[in-house]
């Protein structure tokens, strides 16, 4: 597709996003009991060409939109899909999904409603902010992929709208590792090689503004700035992680650093915000903690929450839920591991034979949760789990998602299936 720079978006209207926000989450979660699959999605993925996913395709990441209305995910054949939550969605009266349907290769629950196709590896993709189905301006989503400028593309027609281009040294285009839009979507932030560029939506093209992050011979956050997240409470707070294992804060309006952290052994994935704004949760690759920091108080780790991510480059994700209680997060686990229940200080844990979890994500608005994986290509491995066929394509894979609640309590594995899949917890309303 020819990258053209047409005017950028319409910030959305006032009353759009404070209907979004202004829905309340009044379900408790009851974590005695597993939740039930309703909705499964394979097919859609299994028609990559070896030239563009020669070790089979997979799941990199799952987003849901502000509204709740959809989500969109990001596979190794460079496509993006957007997916429309089915009206019966947000009713109580769902039918769980039997084993032959979470079985079947040849049926998914629903088609993906816009398929956007990039021509390189996507690095990270993200929501417009203000992002609400009631107000199709607003309807888009960024991505950035390898040697590619920033793209950001019409989430109702699959339109490119506009390009947003940085370049190095040398006046060549440089992508960017990571994307985020501001609060109040008139910006979109992105993460490069020791800085972050800020683009102002309304201006396609390559006038930007640049935060450097490190200099030589001075205290920074060195490295490829890898995640980036906004605060709920303050919009000029800006947390940033980089594949340096250091994290940092940012003040928007300056573009200063007001803290540096550091504590992980490997390069973070993710950095989150908790729900009130306060704490801040950093997620990294070879790494098997997730970090809490009281930003109000930055002296040390105030605790941590154990994953299986030890062992893995991985990038695995993690999320929490609206109320801002518990933390979903996705682990590596062998496809070997046997079957085994546990109980060990006061956390409950489950464990089965199972693939890597690689991302999940809670509804802003519903108990829904949206499960992915990798899946591999097992032809040559000369061991073959129940459910894979000799020709080594998966028929049959689990997902386990690790879900702690943030000040103390249950720590639940939480068992899924299907490569894609959407959960609905049990739930006292």
């Amino acid at each position: 597709m020819q990258e053209t720079d047409p005017p950028g978006p319409e910030v959305a209207p006032e009353s759009s996003t404070d209907q979004a926000n202004s829905t309340t989450y009044a379900a408790q979660l009851q974590f005695d009991r597993p939740p039930r699959s309703i909705y499964h999605f394979r097919k859609q993925y299994l028609g990559g060409g070896e030239t563009i996913c020669p070790n089979t395709n997979f799941l990199k990441g799952v987003k849901w939109s502000p509204d709740g209305a959809c989500f969109l995910t990001a596979s190794d054949d460079n496509c993006l899909r957007v997916f429309d939550l089915p009206a019966e969605a947000y009713s109580g009266q769902l039918k769980s999904q039997s084993v032959t349907e979470l079985h079947d290769d040849t049926t998914d629950s629903f088609a993906a409603a816009l398929q956007v196709q990039e021509g390189e590896l996507v690095y990270d993709y993200a929501w417009y902010s203000r992002m609400h189905t009631s107000d199709p301006v607003s309807c888009c989503f960024a991505t950035t992929s390898r040697a590619h400028p920033i793209h950001l593309w019409d989430a109702c027609s699959g339109s490119l709208r506009c390009v947003y281009r940085a370049y190095d040294a040398a006046d060549e285009i440089t992508a960017a590792y990571s994307l985020a839009f501001d609060r109040q979507g008139s910006r979109v932030w992105a993460g490069y090689n020791k800085a972050i560029r800020l683009f102002d939506l309304s201006r396609p093209g390559r006038d930007c503004q640049t935060i450097t992050t490190f200099q030589k011979g001075q205290d920074g956050q060195p490295g490829i700035i890898s995640c980036l997240d906004f605060s709920p409470d303050d919009p000029n707070l800006v947390a940033a992680g980089s594949y340096s294992s250091v994290a940092a804060v940012y003040d928007a309006a300056s573009g200063s650093a007001a803290f540096i952290l550091s504590g992980h052994k490997g390069g973070l994935t993710q950095v989150k915000f908790s729900a009130d704004g306060n704490f801040l949760y950093t997620g990294a690759r070879k790494d098997p903690d997730i970090l809490c920091w009281d930003i109000r108080y930055t002296s040390d780790v105030v605790y941590r929450l154990q994953r299986d991510t030890g062992d893995t480059n991985q990038r695995i994700q993690f999320d929490i839920e609206p109320m801002g209680r518990h933390l979903a997060t996705g682990q590596a686990v062998s496809i070997a591991s046997p079957v085994s229940r546990h109980l060990a200080q006061s956390n409950t844990l489950f464990h089965v034979n199972m693939q890597t979890c690689s991302n999940e994500q809670m509804q802003p608005q519903q108990i829904l949760m949206m499960c992915c994986l990798f899946s591999v290509d097992l032809r040559n491995s000369g061991k073959r789990p129940p459910g894979v066929c000799s020709a080594g394509c998966v028929t049959w894979l689990v997902t386990a998602v690790r879900l702690s609640q943030i000040r103390g309590g249950c720590l639940v594995n939480l068992l899924h299936t299907q490569v894609g899949v959407m959960a609905r917890w049990p739930a006292l309303t």
